[in-house]
């Protein structure tokens, strides 16, 4: 029977070569690395550079100009506007003064001046009511009545107005429905109109609209 024999073969031996292969790759990675560096600095140079010239690219400063203008000129108007708004109240509430006084033509003089200058403001309205209570005094009864039906629309809604005008309708126009009707709005809105004293102490009617609620209570 043949016998079977073992051969030994060599072990593979690397060769000697491989690891100076290794190491010129070595060699050439870290030349590769640092030249990428390089380059990634050249470009962060570059792009650190573009800013400046990026910003000549913003909204010409005309425009900032132009718009500061016109924020100054807002500014400006609307100064005006308060200012005109502050003298006007002033005015207004030196006329209620001289009507709390009973210095009835004077107060009609402010409340007059009022419309007259600050037509244009929403508060003029008031001044309205009180220009056609001290009317009622010192002037045309006609005129006055007119001029409370006219705020009683403008001022739809206001107590004292419509107190007023039913006052006048009651002694003046003989109308007593239509008075009726005046006086059931202002005292639903205001009950105080009920009370004589309130309406003489409070609001400063003059004698004659006064007659009416003294009639009436």
């Amino acid at each position: 029977m043949a016998k079977c024999h073992r051969i030994a073969l060599p072990c593979p031996v690397l060769p000697l070569s491989l690891p100076v292969v290794y190491g010129k790759r070595k060699i050439m990675a870290g030349a590769l690395a640092e030249s990428s560096k390089n380059i990634s600095i050249g470009r962060r140079a570059v792009f650190l550079s573009l800013p400046p010239l990026l910003m000549h690219y913003h909204c010409p400063p005309v425009e900032a100009e132009v718009y500061e203008k016109e924020t100054q000129k807002d500014k400006e108007a609307s100064y005006a506007l308060e200012k005109r708004v502050g003298e006007a109240i002033m005015l207004l509430e030196k006329g209620r003064e001289l009507q709390a006084n009973a210095d009835f033509p004077q107060a009609l003089k402010c409340f007059t001046q009022v419309i007259d200058t600050y037509g244009d403001l929403a508060l003029t309205e008031y001044a309205r009511v009180g220009r056609a209570i001290s009317l009622y005094e010192v002037g045309d009864r006609e005129e006055s009545i007119a001029e409370m039906e006219d705020v009683s629309v403008s001022l739809k809604g206001y107590p004292e107005v419509h107190a007023a005008l039913a006052a006048a309708f009651y002694v003046d126009k003989k109308a007593p429905l239509l008075a009726e009707r005046q006086f059931t709005i202002a005292t639903l809105l205001d009950p105080r109109y009920t009370d004589l004293s309130y309406v003489r102490d409070t609001k400063h009617w003059p004698p004659k609209l006064n007659s009416f609620l003294r009639k009436v209570y």
